[in-house]
């Protein structure tokens, strides 16, 4: 157990012998931990909680973030950490690291291929007309924002997602996404586009200030599968619900 500069703790796991990390059965962590989900030479999966940015952030890059974290734990051991992709500060979940540039560079394309699959839980308002289908819209970056645009506009970034219903819920739905691609904000920006957004998302959807169930985005980035840089294996890393969502589920069934 490592503690770290921000107040949280890092976790370390046991080493794995298969090609799969398993949802832990032990106690629900406490939220301000990150927790180390696998590991390995070449790849390192962190479990971020909500509120921790994956990066720092360009107006206060002295403020912790799960790569600086990541980074001066590393230090320790003469490794670094390399950034292969990111979620969003409010949301929880998985977030995977690299420890050396080449394994970065080859996690990376896989990401620009939307090779990894990416899978996500998510609450939204109200009850969508069909249990499962695929979103498709297209995204034009307006400052911090993600806009809808049109296909012809070319600067327009195309965004797809996969849905299905998990379980309903009192005026609202359980979902489990899986991202086609990988835009910022995406998952909140389509099912906002199609009348249902994530609860707790305030920077679409402002009315969400008004959720006092849940003080973040409803959104948790539940499982990753991607293929190991040096060894050609799948592997499968998953992360457990936390409390604040869990809490959330149960105040709405």
């Amino acid at each position: 157990m490592i503690s770290c500069s921000a107040g949280l703790i890092m976790k370390k796991p046991s080493r794995n012998r298969r090609d799969h990390a398993p949802r832990s059965h032990r106690r629900a962590r406490d939220e301000r931990e990150v927790r180390v989900l696998y590991e390995d030479d070449a790849v390192i999966a962190l479990d971020k909680p909500a509120g921790l940015p994956a990066v720092p952030v360009a107006k206060n890059s002295n403020a912790p973030s799960a790569w600086s974290l990541l980074n001066d734990e590393l230090k320790s051991r003469r490794q670094r950490a390399f950034v292969v992709h990111r979620i969003d500060r409010f949301t929880s979940g998985i977030l995977l690291f690299a420890k050396t540039a080449r394994d970065r560079d080859a996690l990376v394309q896989q990401f620009l291929k939307h090779k990894p699959l990416r899978e996500y839980v998510a609450v939204i308002r109200g009850h969508l007309e069909q249990e499962s289908a695929t979103l498709v819209h297209y995204f034009r970056k307006e400052g911090q924002l993600q806009s809808l645009s049109a296909q012809k506009d070319p600067k327009a970034a195309r965004a797809e997602l996969k849905y299905k219903l998990e379980r309903k819920l009192r005026d609202a739905s359980l979902l489990r996404v899986l991202l086609i691609t990988g835009l910022q904000n995406q998952i909140r920006v389509q099912f906002f586009a199609v009348g249902h957004p994530v609860i707790g998302d305030r920077k679409y959807h402002p009315k969400e200030a008004e959720e006092r169930r849940i003080d973040r985005v409803a959104l948790h980035a539940r499982r990753l599968e991607f293929v190991h840089p040096r060894t050609g294996k799948t592997i499968t890393v998953e992360s457990e619900m936390p409390k604040d969502l869990q809490h959330l589920i149960k105040s709405l069934n």
